[in-house]
C-alpha cells in the first residue's frame, strides 16, 4: 500500500504541473502527456482498490483468494495505453497536416524535466516493491512510470529542439517538431503496452508460474530425492502475487503416514520459502512396486524411520 499511495500522490502532482504547462504553453505533446497523466490518475485508484481486495484471504466464494484481481488491473491499463496511443496518433497526424505554434517553450521544458525525475524516482521505487512482494498491477504500474519518464524526456528534447529553430529563425520548420515528437511517443507507448496486455491475459488463463520459481521446486524436490520414491504431475499457476504449486509424491507402500507426512511437509516448506506468496498442495501416493527393485526382488532402500 506504500508503493500505491506513493503512486497517486506522484500522479495527482504529475496532472497539476501538466495542466499548468498546457494552458500556457499550448503543446499537443503536454496534452497528450495530460491525458497520459489523467489515465495514470484513474488507474492509480483502481490500483488502490485491486490490490486492498487482493490481500483479502480465501473464502467460500474464492478458495483461491482474490489475487486475479491485480491480473485484471494490470489487463485494464495496458488496454488503456493502447487506445490512448492510438488517440495520440490521429492527432498527431492531423497537426503535421496543419501545423500550430507553440507558445513559451522554455516553460514547457522545465515542466518536462520535473516530469522526467518525478517519472523515473516513482517507477524506480514502485518497481522495487513490485519485485518484493511479486504484485503483477504494480510491476506494471512502475512500467507505466518509466514509460512515462522517456515520454517526458522525449517532450522535453522537442522542446529543446523548438527553442534552438526558434533562435535560428526556422519558425515554421519549429511548429513541426510538436506533432511529430507526439507521433514519436505515441509510437513509444504501443509496444510496451501491447507486451504488457499480453502478458495479463496469459496470466488470466492460469499460466504457470515464472521459469526461476519453477525451479525452485526442482531444487526443493531434489534436496529430499532420497527421502521418497518419485514425484509427477507438477503443475504451477500464478494469481497476482499469489503462486500455486501441486504435485503428487510417490512413498513407499510400507511406509507410515505419519513419516510420509513429515517428509511432504518439509518439501512444501522448502518450496515456501523459495518462492514468495505461495501456496504449496502435494499429494501422496503409495508405490506400486513397479520400480527396478520390485522388478529384481531387491530390498527398497527407502525405510519407514
Amino acid at each position: 500500500m506504500v508503493a500505491v499511495r506513493v503512486s497517486l500522490i506522484c500522479n495527482v502532482v504529475l496532472f497539476i504541473i501538466k495542466l499548468i504547462t498546457l494552458l500556457i504553453v499550448n503543446s499537443l505533446a503536454v496534452a497528450a502527456d495530460l491525458g497520459i497523466s489523467v489515465i495514470a490518475l484513474f488507474v492509480s485508484v483502481i490500483l488502490y482498490y485491486a490490490i486492498k481486495i487482493s490481500s483479502k484471504p480465501a473464502d467460500p466464494l474464492h478458495n483461491y483468494g482474490y489475487g486475479k484481481i491485480e491480473n485484471v488491473t494490470e489487463a485494464i491499463e495496458g488496454v488503456v495505453l493502447i487506445g490512448l496511443a492510438l488517440a495520440m496518433s490521429v492527432q498527431a497526424i492531423m497537426h503535421i497536416v496543419r501545423p500550430g505554434e507553440v507558445n513559451s517553450p522554455f516553460i514547457g521544458m522545465v515542466a518536462s524535466v520535473l516530469g522526467v525525475a518525478i517519472n523515473f524516482w516513482g517507477a524506480g521505487f514502485i518497481l522495487k516493491f513490485a519485485k518484493k512482494h511479486a504484485s503483477p498491477a504494480l510491476r506494471a504500474e512502475g512500467i507505466h512510470f518509466r514509460l512515462e519518464g522517456f515520454i517526458s524526456l522525449a517532450i522535453t528534447l522537442s522542446f529543446a529542439i523548438v527553442i534552438l529553430l526558434n533562435h535560428a529563425g526556422l519558425l515554421t520548420l519549429a511548429n513541426y517538431v510538436d506533432p511529430v515528437a507526439t507521433l514519436i511517443v505515441s509510437v513509444v507507448i504501443t509496444f510496451p503496452s501491447v507486451r504488457l496486455l499480453r502478458e495479463a491475459f496469459m496470466k488470466l488463463l492460469d499460466a504457470s508460474i515464472g521459469e526461476t520459481s519453477q525451479m525452485d521446486v526442482i531444487k526443493a524436490l531434489v534436496k529430499h530425492y532420497n527421502r521418497y520414491c518419485d514425484f509427477k504431475n507438477i503443475r504451477t499457476r500464478s494469481a497476482g502475487r499469489k503462486q500455486f504449486v501441486d504435485f503428487h509424491l510417490i512413498m513407499p507402500d510400507h511406509m507410515s503416514v505419519k513419516n510420509a507426512h513429515q517428509i511432504s511437509t518439509a518439501i512444501k516448506q522448502d518450496i515456501a520459502f523459495a518462492i514468495f506468496e505461495s501456496e504449496v498442495t502435494v499429494h501422496i501416493e503409495p508405490c506400486a512396486r513397479d520400480c527396478a527393485y520390485a522388478k529384481n526382488n531387491h530390498q527398497c532402500p527407502y525405510t519407514d524411520h
